[in-house]
């Protein structure tokens, strides 16, 4: 008996169209979430606009080499992001759009990683869906809301390990090992030293585990090794020669390599402007940061135990490790490098998003679960009870979550709508922003009035798509609910870019910098009280020197230790001899200071305030 030549061949085009329409859905996912989201809001203070002035300052200077901010020597971080932004800046001019292109570029290549990698082990769906689960998941957004390196970092280290598993195939060309030199040497240039201890160790556990060991001989280390050296190489010899140490100053090289690397693993970093999580916080967290797609990791174990179950009635297990199945190969490597970083940190010194680079191999992992989950289903008839469980509860938090939006709706429903959301936030001690989502807590019923369109858009789609994921689910539609879950939680993305615009006041001094831009001359003193971070997107606005008053502090510090650093660094004695001298002077003053301040100075114009922010003038 023969197949029929024409079912089969309508049964190829339906296939055909419908992962057409899958590759279209995935690319207006991306779109609407991060190519939507490239253009507001203003760059806020600290990392954010910090980076984006550096990448400024090296544009206008021409010295890719060492880094400047404010004029000041910035050696903290390597260049590899600044060259990208840059790059941006010249072909889009300098502004918001152009400084989270590479971002962008970034997170898309991320989920095309993802895509090929799980295409190649797990088939079609997968690959589907761990592009889809990256681009939609809590923790990749919120952290690319920022100028940060971490994702460029970890499509890096991917890459690597990626190419380097991928070499150890059968019949593999030599260029794959190549690739993942290159990739590492491309991650040492993007944050560090850190981008060759992941794919290391991750390498190093998967041939011990797989008892492969003797394939070490296959790495190419030594020509592997020169290639990487060939890449990252340079841009340190050069910095350690344009920034020496003396005698009495310690230079690049301590700085770099020992105080940023070494010390912050241990803690014992200068100056110590960072802090740890909590151990309890810090594993639990990643079930927020990988939401929706986290709640999914019961498929996940119950696959791995199930494929345990099939390698010891295998005869032949130590030929799967040997390269004949790319897939378990692929899930062994995933569990490693995400187990090495997620140890790594749990040890050293971390923040929120430093866990980044274990995203990707945790999401695949997630994708294979569902796919496996999703087909088992399909080919047994049977309902996926594990599938069906998590489904039920991600309706349950979404269920949740809507009502308390509700509530903070209702509680706010006849208060006006209040631009300036700064106004009407909880206030916290200074000290209590030390970690990256710290101003989460900062949220209270009366800034639900200046939130009320996000907040509606988001308790809708929280009721409405989990609870239909779990209704499909139940009917056994799970490609159909997969999908469902996912445009949800992209529109809740898109509400949640439109709330974080709701806090460009508060968390951008742009503003502040146009107000200032406005009446400044070009003789005349702009200045910030205290730590640069609380207004730093003054300088990439106002793109001009400010002086630091009392501010010689984290970043700024170690910059201004160097003989030829600018004389930008003031006393409050400095400032009040301005204060009361002929020329004029602006002084940004950042809410924790503003008493301080008040205090300090006889007399003073108010020019501007806005959350808490003030700018001061000696002159009306």
């Amino acid at each position: 008996m023969t197949a029929n030549p024409v079912s089969l061949t309508a049964v190829e085009k339906r296939s055909s169209r419908a992962a057409i329409f899958s590759y279209a859905a995935l690319a207006v996912v991306f779109i609407a979430v991060y190519v939507g989201s490239m253009f507001t809001p203003p760059l806020l203070d600290d990392a954010d606009s910090t980076h984006a002035e550096a990448a400024r300052e090296m544009l206008v200077s021409g010295d890719y080499v060492t880094l400047h901010i404010n004029g000041v020597r910035y050696l903290e971080k390597p260049p590899l992001p600044y060259w990208l932004v840059v790059f941006s800046y010249k072909l889009f001019g300098v502004n918001e759009f152009a400084t989270r292109v590479p971002m962008v570029l970034s997170v898309f290549l991320l989920g095309a990683l993802a895509f090929c990698w799980a295409r190649r082990a797990f088939g079609k769906r997968t690959a589907i869906y761990a592009a889809l689960f990256i681009y939609t998941c809590v923790g990749v957004f919120l952290f690319t809301r920022v100028l940060i390196p971490d994702v460029m970092l970890s499509l890096l280290i991917a890459a690597s390990v990626y190419f380097f598993l991928t070499a150890l195939e059968p019949n593999a060309r030599a260029w794959r090992w190549y690739a993942g030199y290159a990739a590492m040497a491309l991650g040492v240039l993007a944050k560090g030293l850190i981008a060759l201890v992941f794919p290391g160790g991750t390498a190093f556990f998967f041939l011990l585990i797989t008892g492969e060991w003797r394939r070490w001989r296959e790495f190419h280390l030594v020509s592997g090794l020169a290639l990487l050296l060939a890449i990252a190489a340079p841009w340190h010899i050069l910095a350690g020669l344009r920034n020496p140490g003396t005698p009495s100053h310690p230079g690049f090289f301590w700085f770099y390599f020992v105080n940023e690397h070494f010390l912050r693993f241990l803690g014992k970093r200068y100056p110590q402007d960072y802090n740890k999580l909590p151990a309890t916080l810090y594993w639990t967290l990643h079930l927020v940061w990988l939401f929706p797609w986290s709640l999914y990791f019961p498929a996940v174990l119950n696959g791995a135990m199930q494929q345990r179950r099939d390698r010891r009635m295998s005869s032949q297990n130590s030929i799967l490790w040997r390269g004949s199945d790319f897939a378990l190969r692929t899930r062994l490597t995933c569990w490693i490098l995400a187990g090495v970083i997620l140890i790594f940190f749990a040890i050293s010194t971390n923040q929120e998003y430093y866990t980044f680079p274990a995203y990707l191999p945790i999401l695949l992992l997630l994708a294979d679960g569902v796919a496996q989950c999703e087909k088992t289903a399909c080919e047994t008839k049977k309902r996926a009870g594990w599938l069906t469980g998590s489904a039920g509860v991600i309706a349950a938090i979404g269920i949740a979550a809507s009502i308390v939006l509700c509530v903070g709706l209702w509680q706010s429903r006849t208060l006006p709508f209040e631009p300036d959301i700064g106004k009407v936030l909880t206030e916290h001690a200074i000290e209590s922003y030390t970690f990256s989502m710290t101003h989460a807590l900062d949220l209270s019923y009366a800034s639900f009035a200046a939130l009320r369109l996000p907040a509606i858009l988001a308790a809708a789609v929280l009721l409405i798509f989990p609870l239909l994921s779990l209704i499909l689910r139940l009917y056994r539609r799970h490609y159909s609910a997969t999908w469902a879950l996912a445009v949800g939680f992209a529109i809740f993305l898109v509400a949640a870019h439109i709330a974080l615009g709701r806090f460009g006041p508060y968390l951008s001094s742009k503003e502040l910098a146009q107000e200032i831009g406005r009446r400044a001359r070009p003789e005349d003193k702009v200045m910030i009280y205290g730590d640069q971070a609380f207004g730093s997107s003054l300088l990439f606005y106002l793109q001009r020197r400010i002086d630091l008053v009392e501010g010689r502090t984290t970043s700024m510090w170690f910059g201004s230790t160097f003989a030829d650093a600018p004389r930008i660094y003031l006393s409050d004695a400095d400032l009040l001899r301005d204060w009361a001298g002929s020329g004029r002077v602006f002084l940004f003053v950042p809410e924790y200071e503003k008493e301080r301040v008040d205090g300090l100075l006889p007399g003073k114009f108010v020019v501007a305030e806005l959350s808490g922010k003030s700018v001061y003038s000696n002159q009306p």
